[in-house]
């Protein structure tokens, strides 16, 4: 997948108003209220913006944090580490390789095998269900 190059006016007629703030102006959403930090659901966790797939459920585990949270990516070469500064802290932000949206900070208090706590906005994501099959269902 090529690089998304797309106009802010563009990214603001595609996204809702939230989605736009935290994606594309680095924001947050209060811990606690995202769609996703508290689902269970099978699946894969593609980026809200383009599409690429990101996280999977099988890594997401609860952090206590408010926001969903990832002890690994889907693929390292879809994520783009930056050192942050901002708002009096050290940090690591997490941006999606391929369209440049903002999905985070990457903390090294997570749990094994990495260590590593992805801990992404719930607004960052859409979580692509897995369908169980009938084999799965009933065994």
């Amino acid at each position: 997948m090529g690089k998304v190059n797309k106009t802010e006016r563009e990214w603001q007629r595609s996204l809702s108003a939230d989605e736009y703030r935290i994606t594309r102006q680095k924001g947050t959403e209060p811990a606690f209220t995202g769609q996703y930090w508290n689902t269970k659901t099978d699946g894969v966790y593609l980026c809200r913006c383009c599409g690429t797939p990101l996280f999977s459920s099988d890594t997401k585990y609860d952090s206590g944090s408010g926001w969903p949270s990832f002890f690994r990516p889907l693929d390292a070469s879809n994520i783009d580490e930056h050192s942050d500064e901002t708002h009096g802290m050290r940090r690591t932000e997490i941006t999606c390789h391929n369209c440049d949206a903002h999905l985070g900070h990457v903390f090294e208090d997570g749990p094994e095998p990495t260590g590593l706590r992805y801990c992404v906005n719930s607004a960052s994501l859409m979580l692509e269900a897995k369908q169980h099959s009938d084999d799965e269902t009933y065994p």
